[in-house]
């Protein structure tokens, strides 16, 4: 057979049924393959979502964008007010429209700091008591010092396959 033919025959017969023929195969000088024991090798342990994830994943986020933990980790005692203020300053306009882009937040309650609030709920997830607070944990209501946050929707992109989650940020090398 002449090469072009062989290469139409193979390229079609690969393509449609994933297989080369056993003429062409001889024709080539191909032996098939014995049937080889199968091994059991031990596929490598693919790690499941952990209830962490999510919250690395925003903390990368934030290092990514606004270079958090960089600031957060720094020793500033050496810096004046003026400086530790301009830092700040910037670094809160990043993390907020980090914050926007991922999550919507809203206040848990939503009324005016320093009012009295009425308790709709004594769930201590949500309402965290201060002060006098009755031995039964139980209270009409108080003054409200904090509103409080909840995560009303949480749009974070998917953690690619196989990414180690506990790597927050990876180092950067810059090649001379």
């Amino acid at each position: 057979m002449s090469r072009i033919v062989l290469a139409f025959r193979s390229f079609f017969a690969i393509l449609f049924s994933g297989k080369l023929p056993a003429d062409i195969a001889q024709d080539l000088g191909f032996s098939q393959r014995k049937a080889q024991p199968a091994t059991t090798k031990p596929t490598p342990a693919t790690r499941s979502a952990q209830p962490s994830d999510g919250a690395l994943q925003i903390l990368g986020i934030l290092q990514r964008d606004a270079r958090l933990i960089d600031f957060l980790m720094e020793d500033i005692s050496a810096y004046s007010d003026d400086q530790v203020g301009a830092a700040a300053r910037s670094l809160h306009g990043q993390c907020h429209d980090s914050l926007n882009r991922y999550l919507r937040l809203a206040p848990v309650i939503d009324g005016v700091e320093g009012s009295f609030t009425k308790l709709d709920s004594n769930d201590p997830a949500t309402v965290k008591l201060l002060g006098n607070v009755p031995a039964n944990g139980k209270a009409p209501g108080g003054v409200l010092r904090h509103r409080g946050w909840k995560a009303e929707k949480i749009d974070l992109p998917p953690l690619a396959p196989g990414s180690s989650s506990i790597v927050i940020a990876p180092a950067e090398i810059e090649i001379e």
